[in-house]
């Protein structure tokens, strides 16, 4: 999958945000670098996008954030929720069921 960069979908980041911090808790920096190591580079997720989500996340009781300082600058690590994680596994299900529908109409093409 590699080499090409891709825009992500809308609603996709919330996905691959709470995904990421199902596996750990993470900074922001570090959810945009596993983000893009996992894709292989296909999703680099800027600044702009990732903090403005994080913090919606948050307020919906998806993540909660805790600071910390790291060399002594202060960060704030994000780890996912109980409610998250039902949030993720609802994000799945429709996930697959998008992937599912896209497939039927990129078939019915080639019939």
């Amino acid at each position: 999958m590699g080499g090409k960069k891709m825009d992500l979908l809308r609603g996709t980041l919330d996905l691959l945000i709470l995904q990421v911090l199902q596996l750990e808790p993470l900074h922001g920096v570090a959810v945009a670098d596993r983000i893009r190591q996992v894709t292989k580079g296909t999703f680099d997720v800027p600044a702009g996008s990732l903090f403005p989500a994080l913090h919606r996340l948050e307020q919906e009781g998806w993540i909660e954030g805790e600071w910390s300082l790291d060399n002594g600058r202060r960060i704030k690590s994000y780890a996912l929720t109980p409610s998250g994680r039902k949030q993720l596994a609802s994000e799945k299900r429709a996930w697959n069921r998008t992937v599912e529908a896209v497939g039927l109409v990129i078939d019915l093409a080639s019939e």
